[in-house]
């Protein structure tokens, strides 16, 4: 058994890292992870309970899928928790393939930075078992490797995704404010159209 823990700390709102974490998929850093298909969801006193099915590829060598199995796409059950009043996410996540010989149990949870409240702390824990094959501590430690990497690779994702927010949020402004002016413009020459056309009528009506 291998277990891996990470810390790390994102400049942005928890409420913004917690939005982009649900848009991080399918992003350019994570191209392992195929999709994800909600399978319940549900609100209890007050808390949003998710649990979806992640779809992905491992990408192991050859050797070892001929270990495990030969399928290159995986499965996963992730079950999250997030609690709006005391401002944290919890995302369970456990591999549904390959589940007989190995066992990767993932933790995560986003919550404020205790030094500072305006930025997000991101807690991960992964439990890494194999069993049952050969060479189980080399696939153990090949596991959490990867587990890191993609990890690194998530955190870049988040960030992509809160990018993607703030041009989109910019974008729309722009837009409204264009449709503003617009409206404005349309609006001021229909009552210049008006007063001319009055005060046309008024002429007719007094010099003929």
């Amino acid at each position: 058994m291998k277990i891996w823990t990470s810390e790390h700390v994102f400049n942005h709102s928890w409420e913004t890292v917690v939005q982009a974490a649900w848009r991080k998929y399918p992003n350019p850093m994570n191209p392992a992870v195929l999709g994800t298909d909600v399978i319940d969801r549900k609100v209890v006193d007050g808390v949003l309970h998710t649990h979806r099915l992640v779809t992905s590829e491992w990408g192991l060598p050859g050797w070892a899928r001929s270990i495990v199995g030969p399928s290159g796409v995986c499965y996963a059950s992730e079950n999250s928790e997030v609690d709006p009043k005391t401002r944290e996410m919890k995302l369970q996540t456990r591999n549904l393939s390959f589940g007989s010989l190995v066992a990767v149990d993932e933790k995560l949870t986003y919550q404020p930075c205790p030094n500072d409240s305006s930025k997000t702390l991101l807690k991960q824990e992964a439990i890494v078992t194999v069993h049952g094959v050969p060479l189980s501590n080399y696939l153990e430690n090949m596991l959490t490797n990867n587990i890191s990497c993609n990890a690194s690779k998530g955190r870049q994702a988040i960030e992509w995704v809160i990018t993607k927010i703030e041009t989109e949020m910019t974008d729309l402004k722009n837009s409204a404010v264009k449709n503003k002016d617009e409206i404005i413009t349309q609006t001021r020459k229909s009552i210049d159209d008006f007063r001319s056309s009055t005060r046309k009528t008024l002429d007719e009506m007094l010099f003929t």
